[in-house]
């Protein structure tokens, strides 16, 4: 049976559609065919203007009643998520917005992965969407501008990474080119005249690129800040947007340095299992040289996550959780671009696109462990992001559009895709120990980026007592904490020197996650189902984490 609408329910459809009429991305991304020829406006002026229609949304939702517990919720999560963007927007952060994974200089690119190709209107959309390439960049310059008069732009380390991406982006098989050269509808050829058209396009969006390029080489790099950290006042704030909830930091950075050695512990026992009396370091060198764990090339990659995905659907649907029939299909995508990470894509609202787990394989990588990354797929699909995601986007009954469409919480999601790791292990699917190894390592991981990230971020003294946290002793710290590619390791902390905050609300959310499930089962006690508080909790939506724990024990 479906919720009849109450008043906050209609204010929240009602920003959804004013988030499809101001962000076409937006709009792409949630599946409707609006502004398929267009992309976001990247300029100043446009981002005021979306902070100000965001204080009346605020006083909208504060003014409302609530009419139930549903209500409760969507109001909570809505002034909380809005008034932390309205801090952001004031602080000026938005005029140093450059990262190697989640900026414009990323996402201007990143949309044409979801546009839709299948149809001839399809690609003449995106020959119009690839020229407003050129509009999007000199926005986002303008931006960064604004920074840079302001004397706070991103640190250089930051610039120099996006300008390398920037450059691969204007290679002679740069990702344009080969996107409009590649264009066929359902794999029909298009007219010539479309094609010269996608092909033209193709150059004005390379162009754009190489205008950015040299915005970033000989404007914004002069300019740069020579000093990585954020700083206590900001790095507070972007922790409270990622996670949806303020923590303690210094009490935070000291549990990571707890729970860092606690799952190194942990990996010694395992390491044992694999061969006797072996040290980490040994019991990897036994698996990666297992020639039944490798995989040779990326379409071996990709085949062999669909292939764990789909068994995964098969037995949890029904056992530990209820996946309707259109969450039961996951595409694993091996993407585009070669910048390094892995990443998953909601489905749209009606499902004619599903939801898709993507990897971006860096320059050079040609083999794959198995041991290493099936813990990934279980993070990135299933019970991972995709049931998250797709739940929540399923569940039309209950929720309101921005709850199922718009609302996302860092700490929420990326907390909710460890604690699905461990999962996985409590449910027997992580028996081989070398599998178990591998989660142990991405656990590794996360626990040290959180005291990595809010280290470098809050001037810490470093943990050998020689001076602050800075990106070689970073770097160093990293590489003995990650069993995985130099390329790769460089990379992640590149992100979290330009990414702050976003990190450790990975493993921060798993600690609050599992806390509420904790005490949640306290307070059941015989009558505790895991069933049911899996569904409870995901039927919620992606809310902070302050409201999901308000949600779950009142």
């Amino acid at each position: 049976m479906t919720r009849e609408l109450s008043e906050l329910d209609k204010i929240a459809n009602r920003w959804v559609e004013t988030l499809i009429e101001l962000s076409p991305d937006f709009a792409t991304y949630a599946g409707k065919k609006v502004g398929e020829d267009k992309l976001d406006d990247t300029t100043p002026e446009a981002a005021d203007h979306y902070n100000e229609l965001a204080k009346k949304l605020l006083a909208d939702v504060q003014a409302a009643p609530v009419r139930d517990a549903v209500d409760q919720v969507t109001k909570d999560a809505m002034i909380s998520t809005t008034q932390l963007g309205i801090e952001i927007h004031e602080s000026g952060l938005g005029h140093r917005d450059l990262n190697p994974i989640a900026s414009p200089a990323q996402g201007i690119r990143d949309i044409f992965d979801l546009s839709p190709t299948a149809t001839e209107e399809n690609w003449a959309n995106l020959a119009k969407r690839m020229k407003a390439v050129e509009g999007a960049v000199e926005g986002y310059i303008r931006t960064l501008q604004l920074g840079i008069d302001a004397k706070d732009t991103p640190a250089k380390r930051q610039i120099a990474l996006a300008l390398t991406q920037a450059q691969q982006i204007t290679a002679a098989d740069g990702f344009f080119r080969k996107f409009a050269a590649g264009a066929s509808a359902d794999g029909a050829e298009l007219p010539e005249s479309l094609k010269r058209d996608l092909a033209e396009a193709a150059e004005v969006a390379t162009a754009a690129y190489g205008t950015l390029a040299d915005f970033f080489e000989n404007k914004l790099m002069p300019a740069g800040n020579d000093v990585d950290a954020i700083g206590r006042e900001r790095y507070q704030l972007l922790s409270a947007r990622f996670l949806g909830k303020r923590v303690d930091l210094d009490e935070t950075y000291e549990w990571g340095r707890e729970e860092l050695a606690r799952v190194i512990a942990e990996q010694n026992k395992v390491a044992n299992e694999i061969k006797a009396g072996a040290t980490i370091e040994e019991a990897i060198e036994v698996l990666d040289n297992d020639s039944a764990r490798k995989l040779h090339g990326t379409d071996e990659l990709q085949k062999w996550m669909q292939k764990l995905s789909d068994a995964a659907i098969e037995n949890l649907s029904g056992t530990h959780f209820d996946i309707a029939e259109p969450l039961r299909k996951l595409e694993c995508m091996i993407a585009p671009t070669q910048h390094g990470g892995i990443y998953y894509t909601s489905p749209t609202d009606d499902f004619s696109r599903p939801g898709r787990m993507w990897w971006s394989v860096p320059v050079g990588v040609t083999e794959f462990n198995t041991w290493r990354e099936t813990t990934t797929v279980y993070h990135e699909g299933v019970p991972g992001h995709h049931l998250q995601i797709a739940q929540k986007v399923y569940n039309r009954a209950e929720l309101n559009d921005w709850r199922r469409l718009a609302s996302w919480s860092s700490g929420h999601g990326e907390g909710w895709a460890l604690y699905a790791e461990r999962l996985m292990q409590e449910l027997g699917f992580l028996n081989d120990p070398g599998d178990r190894l591998g989660m142990l390592d991405g656990q590794r991981m996360r626990a040290a980026r959180v005291v990595l990230d809010i280290g470098v971020h809050l001037g810490k003294q470093n943990l050998d007592s020689t001076g602050v946290w800075d990106f070689d002793y970073a770097l160093d710290f990293m590489g003995k904490n990650v069993n995985m590619s130099k390329q790769f390791v460089n990379f992640e902390v590149h992100r979290y020197f330009g990414w702050p905050g976003q990190a450790p609300s990975y493993k921060i959310g798993q600690r609050i996650w599992e806390q509420i499930r904790d005490e949640y089962e306290k307070r059941q006690g015989a009558n505790f189902n895991i069933k049911d508080f899996h569904m409870k909790a995901l039927n919620l939506g992606s809310i902070g984490l302050d409201v999901l724990e308000k949600a779950m024990l009142g």
